[in-house]
């Protein structure tokens, strides 16, 4: 028989593995949903960072390659594509975010992590930030040098990613998006510069950061998103031609016609300055509207070009759309959307102006 000393060390040995048990048991658990990108690149030599094959490397592969992920979240992870972003379609889209809105449902996630390449990253973080209806957080990365490079900065990434899915305090505050230790809104960030790891930035700023596993808020998103949105990817299976015209000097009207000729449903004017127009193209645009085209003014100045309407056009008198504070390529995504709903234009301004 034991000792009543064994028997005591017995008891205290189940009572630590129950404890550890039970803590195991409590960890958040995050699906990582894997689509491709620089983050699942590869080069062929540690020195090519900005020379590489995207879409490598498969998504059990990432997870294996960061073992301290098991100490924040019991991690799984699906392969959904494996393309390069700059090929993501419309349909692509759709797919993730029906996928997403599945997940979301599940008792047994608590947070979602979406690896994307950074190409069209900001798209597709505005676009679930507009249809699908959670509060548990869904956090999308990438990378901007591939892991076989010197300093590469996917690993961290990834890791800081699923800490923020993986924690309460990120619940409610729309998508997000994790790259060099800053949060963003998914609905503000942009992709500002390239090759370099600090490429991604809102104009209002970030969100917060995420330094060792540990989230620091400053502000919060002000626009509609995911609860509080009318949109919803569960009645949304394709969406609408929507294209992007660029404005520059000596613009011509081309490529407006070439869009609506092909079916576009909206144009979005990428403009100058405050979303201006050249006077060369502006018959052009009341000559579609009149169509039925609805055409969207918004601005290519990367730091932050915010349009105003009525300023540089007469948006009322043409029935035109101003994007308010999105750049060109978000205003295509919320055009999307919104187009699923209403084909009115002061509908689509409102649409504009809450999210």
């Amino acid at each position: 028989m034991l000792s009543i000393t064994a028997r005591r060390w017995l008891v205290a040995i189940a009572s630590v593995l129950v404890f550890s048990a039970s803590l195991a048991a409590e960890k958040p658990n995050v699906v990582i949903l894997a689509t491709g990108g620089t983050i699942a690149g590869a080069g062929a030599d540690v020195t090519n960072s900005a020379t590489y094959q995207a879409a490598k490397v498969p998504v059990d592969k990432l997870i294996a390659g960061i073992p301290q992920l098991s100490t924040i979240a019991e991690v799984r992870g699906e392969q959904v594509f494996q393309i390069a972003s700059e090929s993501f379609t419309n349909a692509n889209l759709v797919t993730l975010g029906k996928r997403v809105a599945v997940l979301v449902k599940l008792k047994d996630v608590d947070g979602i992590v979406i690896t994307h390449g950074t190409d069209t990253l900001e798209e597709t973080a505005y676009f679930l930030n507009l249809v699908v209806h959670t509060d548990k957080p869904i956090v999308v990365v990438g990378s901007m040098r591939p892991g076989t490079a010197m300093s590469a900065d996917g690993t961290l990434n990834l890791f800081n990613a699923v800490s923020v899915a993986a924690s309460k305090d990120a619940r409610g505050k729309g998508v997000l998006v994790t790259l060099n230790d800053e949060i963003n809104s998914g609905r503000d960030v942009a992709k500002m510069v390239n090759l370099r790891t600090e490429a991604f930035k809102s104009p209002w700023g970030p969100l917060g950061m995420v330094v060792e596993g540990k989230n620091y808020w400053f502000r919060l998103p002000a626009k509609r998103h995911t609860m509080t949105s009318e949109f919803d990817i569960e009645r949304i299976d394709t969406l609408p031609s929507v294209e992007i015209a660029y404005g520059s000097g000596n613009a011509s009207d081309t490529a407006y016609r070439a869009f609506a000729g092909s079916g576009a449903k909206a144009i979005i004017h990428a403009g100058t300055g405050n979303g201006s127009v050249s006077s060369a193209v502006v018959p052009t645009l009341q000559e579609l509207r009149g169509k039925g085209v609805q055409i969207i003014r918004s601005s290519h100045v990367n730091a932050g070009g915010f349009v105003l309407r009525n300023a540089e056009q007469p948006d009322d008198k043409y029935d035109w759309v101003v994007a308010h504070d999105l750049n060109p390529q978000k205003a295509r995504i919320l055009a999307l959307v919104a187009l699923s709903k209403t084909q009115d234009s002061k509908e689509l301004q409102r649409i504009f102006w809450e999210y």
